[in-house]
């Protein structure tokens, strides 16, 4: 009797990196599968913006959703679309990695509010602390109690919703990673950003808003690779994969 396919990973795509960066490090779907380590044979992109949609949540092993440049309070489209699928994804437990526009779709999706930061932007490499329930956490205790992150974001989770625990936080923003249920979870930084990345995301965000008051050069000194943050990442597909080999 033969074995049934392994189910793939699901990227939901919900924007597009600036050219500078696709120019030398590929979309946003690309950083996560370099970053996470992750099989490019069981990878599906769904480029939520172009009009793909996914396939109902059990066609899949996972699924990440990505940053994007669109705002959740925009309520478009394909994000309520997203949403619904999220909500979906939910009643079946499925493995879920939001990060970023992912995380406050994800909040967004469960109940919580979204909306601007009332202090502005976040954005470099970011120290992130561990809550007690973080410390706790199957996947996210593994971390220190303090590590490294790089950011980049205007929007937040202002209101977690009722079914989340918050595992972390910034200086600058309380809800750093959220924990839905067994299997999903969310983090407002990029474990998908390398320094190199960020190296080209920062002057090209002080291009894009010359009058901001963020001290873009000062930033950009601080810049690092962040392999505690990508570590939640590269956990979170090793956990995908144990759990395919237990299904197989």
């Amino acid at each position: 009797m033969s074995q049934s396919p392994l189910k793939p990973l699901l990227i939901l795509q919900t924007g597009q990196a600036p050219d500078p960066i696709r120019a030398v490090h590929g979309n946003f779907p690309q950083m996560f599968i370099r970053q996470g380590n992750i099989d490019t044979q069981q990878v599906v992109i769904i480029d939520l913006q172009a009009g793909e949609r996914p396939l109902p949540p059990q066609h899949y092993a996972g699924a990440v959703i990505t940053g994007s440049r669109s705002m959740v309070t925009e309520h478009l489209d394909w994000s309520e679309d997203a949403a619904d699928w999220i909500r979906q994804a939910m009643l079946i437990d499925l493995p879920m990695l939001g990060a970023c526009y992912g995380h406050q779709l994800m909040a967004y999706a469960l109940g919580g509010t979204v909306d601007y930061h009332p202090q502005g932007i976040e954005v470099g490499t970011e120290e992130i602390e561990l809550l007690p329930a973080g410390e706790k956490d199957a996947l996210v205790s593994s971390l220190p109690s303090r590590f490294n992150a790089n950011l980049i974001h205007l929007q937040t989770v202002l209101t977690p919703p009722t079914c989340a625990t918050v595992l972390a936080r910034s200086s600058h923003d309380p809800h750093q990673i959220l924990r839905y249920g067994p299997n999903a979870f969310s983090t407002q930084f990029h474990p998908e950003f390398s320094a190199a990345i960020m190296k080209i995301y920062l002057p090209w965000l002080d291009q894009q808003a010359p009058d901001d008051s963020v001290d873009y050069a000062a930033k950009l000194q601080k810049v690092s690779d962040t392999p505690l943050s990508q570590g939640l990442l590269l956990a979170f597909v090793e956990s995908l994969g144990k759990q395919r080999a237990m299904a197989g």
